[in-house]
């Protein structure tokens, strides 16, 4: 796949350039991409999504090109990138689907601007709080590896971080590590990565999660998550009436690479209930 630089571009309302694609026609899904990822992590669901919906994917502030505003970032400003995004391509409303980082701005999407969320899907995240954003320790070891100055280091941390040893091991794994030497060995700038990491240190959904229940939901939980404790999902689900929980007990964080077929399935699921 080519890079951000063969990406479409818009100015976003604070000033600073978003890089984005789309492919299919038919409704629009919205792909919302986690910390220090570009939108391309998301082939597995453009791939399966874009025969009959029109999926949109793009890189969030400051990364893979995207410019970036002055100052701290909070959620809500990521959820603005995502929703002028929306304004810029004409839709009025959309299925909003986000992964980890990406689903925690999905949340505020949904609570920001609730009337223009078809269905929300959350991927391997949660609400926030104290603790929440703090990864699980048999995470750390990898995490300070994936901020290597090595690509060859940085890609083999984050297949640590997304993906238990059993899917390591298996033969077609190679397919799955150039598509990681893709999205993760050019290396994010520092200031992204702080910006970032502060704004998900100042994620709190947990006293409107009720609200999230007006729209169809969609809760992934991968089991083997190393990064967001699998326990999260557990929360989200529970305080939203009526959300379904996707339980993928042999997957990482990686699970919309890992069980993309299963992913794309349920989502259609949800598309279809919205």
């Amino acid at each position: 796949m080519a890079g951000w630089s063969s990406m479409q571009a818009f100015t976003a309302p604070q000033g600073h350039t978003l890089h984005y694609d789309r492919r299919g026609s038919g409704p629009p899904v919205l792909l919302i991409m986690g910390f220090a990822t570009p939108g391309s992590a998301w082939m597995g669901q453009v791939d399966g999504l874009s025969s009959d919906h029109e999926v949109i994917w793009f890189n969030n502030r400051g990364v893979g090109g995207s410019g970036s505003s002055p100052g701290s970032w909070t959620m809500a400003d990521f959820a603005a990138d995502a929703l002028a995004l929306l304004d810029h391509l004409g839709h009025q409303t959309a299925h909003v689907v986000g992964q980890s980082m990406g689903g925690m701005i999905a949340q505020h999407v949904a609570l920001e601007a609730p009337h223009r969320v078809r269905t929300l899907s959350l991927f391997a995240t949660h609400p926030g709080g104290p603790g929440a954003a703090r990864p699980p320790l048999a995470a750390w070891p990898w995490l300070l590896l994936s901020g290597a100055s090595a690509r060859r280091l940085r890609v083999a941390a984050m297949s640590r971080l997304l993906f238990p040893a059993a899917v390591r091991a298996q033969a077609g794994f190679d397919v799955i590590r150039a598509d990681l030497d893709r999205d993760y060995g050019p290396a994010q700038p520092k200031a992204t990565v702080a910006r970032q990491l502060q704004a998900m240190r100042g994620h709190d959904t947990r006293a409107r999660l009720a609200e999230l229940g007006s729209r169809p939901v969609l809760v992934m939980q991968p089991g083997q998550d190393i990064l967001i404790a699998p326990r999260h999902s557990e929360v989200l689900h529970a305080a939203i009436a009526g959300s379904e929980l996707l339980r993928l007990p042999e997957a990482g964080h990686g699970a919309i690479r890992q069980c993309a077929g299963l992913v794309n399935a349920a989502l259609r699921g949800v598309f279809r209930r919205g």
